[in-house]
């Protein structure tokens, strides 16, 4: 991930894969987005807690993102993000430490955390190290515990706090809209991955931002 201090005055997009996914077919659909579009980072967010699926998809989408310099990070699970050689870690819950994601990965892993609409949690996770911290949904959505992120925590945050932030969890065009210009990166998944033009779905979502 870029820092804050480099960001361009439009949001990077922050892709989000489905919960679950058939692995003959997704790679390449993967790949044919992040071909399409500037992508700054993939995280590989399945339901399954099987090792096995999780190790086989974490093999086939380091190809993919690898190949074209894009980042793969894992929710949760920094033993395989270890193993498998991916870039990080995005912490699902707030309450898991940053600290230890980031003394077992190293200074150089991605460690960012999902902190639904607290302000405070955001805060503790910059102060532990956080590469970035996730606030949403901003929608409607089946993220967290259904509280959502107002556009006032972004705009407060963006003032006072350098620590990147995403904002992610049923995304629409007037959403991403308006949380443009307070936001370092849209976290976007099912948005596209439920259309059957994944490109040209995330392309009306850039849209919306310019």
């Amino acid at each position: 991930m870029v820092s804050q201090a480099d960001m361009p005055e439009q949001p990077q997009i922050y892709l989000i894969t489905p919960p679950s996914f058939e692995l003959g077919k997704f790679p390449e659909q993967l790949g044919k987005v992040l071909d399409a579009t500037q992508i700054a980072c993939v995280r590989l967010d399945m339901a399954s807690r099987d090792e096995d699926t999780l190790s086989r998809a974490g093999d086939a989408l380091r190809e993919v993102c690898h190949a074209r310099d894009v980042a793969l990070v894992i929710s949760d699970h920094q033993i395989l993000a270890e193993r498998l050689g991916l870039d990080g870690v995005h912490l699902s819950d707030a309450s898991k430490p940053v600290r230890t994601a980031r003394k077992a990965l190293g200074a150089d892993a991605i460690v960012g955390t999902f902190c639904g609409a607290s302000r405070h949690d955001g805060l503790v996770a910059g102060e532990a190290g956080a590469d970035y911290v996730s606030f949403g949904p901003i929608g409607q959505s089946g993220l967290g515990d259904g509280q959502q992120a107002e556009l006032e925590l972004f705009q407060w945050w963006s003032e006072m706090i350098e620590v990147p932030i995403v904002a992610e969890g049923g995304l629409t065009p007037e959403l991403v809209k308006a949380y443009a210009p307070y936001t370092d990166f849209f976290g976007i998944g099912d948005e596209i991955w439920r259309e059957d033009d994944p490109v040209a779905a995330l392309s009306a979502l850039i849209a919306a931002m310019e």
